[in-house]
């Protein structure tokens, strides 16, 4: 099984929420982590909490959306870890409201974060993955499959990530790169501005995603799970 002792992960979006879930849970299993923010402060009070220890985090100022702003982490990373082994692509925002309202900014910002954001991010990482045979994981959702009211820019961007997912999964596993995407149902986060609270216990908990990705990194090379639904058992009815 492969060893994760040493790997490194860059995690966009890593500073809360699932991002934070999949470096905490990545940490246990004694690998380094990169975690990026658009707010520089936010990602260091980030790796802060998440060690003590700098050689096994580093906080990176980036917005996805610029693939300039990518392609500089990815070079801040391979100068502080002398590797890159795996990229989870999880950055992403949330406008919801009905086509009537929602606004050509947060459709555009949408889309920019949620899909060319991952394109960004993965065009980055491209050749250290090669490098290291590495793995690309995409947080998408269950919305990249189950339309619902409101959603017309959110879904459009998790249908795209989902196709774009499986598409690269086609283009790299030749190199030896594997790619999965993850399309999480509800999960306890702030995500939209929501305030995590006790209602919140039946959902998905971020370290469960964390898990589902520590999993797959220990899979045996020649296995991949390319698509991963997950949802929470016991919804309040």
């Amino acid at each position: 099984m492969p060893e994760l002792k040493n790997k490194v992960a860059y995690i966009t979006g890593g500073s809360r929420g699932i991002g934070y879930g999949i470096a905490k849970t990545l940490l246990n299993h004694n690998m380094k982590v990169a975690i990026s923010s658009r707010d520089k402060e936010n990602a260091r009070r980030a790796a802060s909490k998440l060690s003590k220890d700098e050689s096994m985090v580093l906080a990176l100022q980036s917005n996805v959306s610029s693939l300039d702003a990518e392609r500089k982490s990815v070079k801040a990373i391979l100068d502080y870890f002398g590797r890159l082994d795996v990229l989870v692509a999880n950055a992403g925002v949330g406008h919801l409201a009905s086509i009537e309202n929602l606004t050509e900014a947060e459709w555009k910002e949408t889309i920019d974060t949620n899909l060319t954001g991952v394109f960004n991010s993965v065009k980055a990482c491209i050749d250290p993955l090669k490098d290291s045979k590495g793995y690309i994981i995409t947080i998408a959702s269950l919305a990249g499959t189950n339309f619902f009211a409101n959603g017309s820019a959110y879904n459009a961007s998790k249908f795209g990530l989902v196709g774009f997912s499986q598409a690269i999964m086609l283009d790299l596993r030749n190199y030896g790169i594997k790619v999965t995407t993850i399309m999480p149902g509800s999960v306890a986060t702030n995500f939209n501005n929501h305030s995590v609270s006790e209602s919140d216990a039946w959902k998905i908990q971020p370290e469960d995603v964390g898990d589902i990705v520590a999993d797959l990194l220990k899979m045996h090379p020649r296995t991949l799970p390319s698509k991963i639904e997950v949802r929470p058992l016991m919804p309040p009815r």
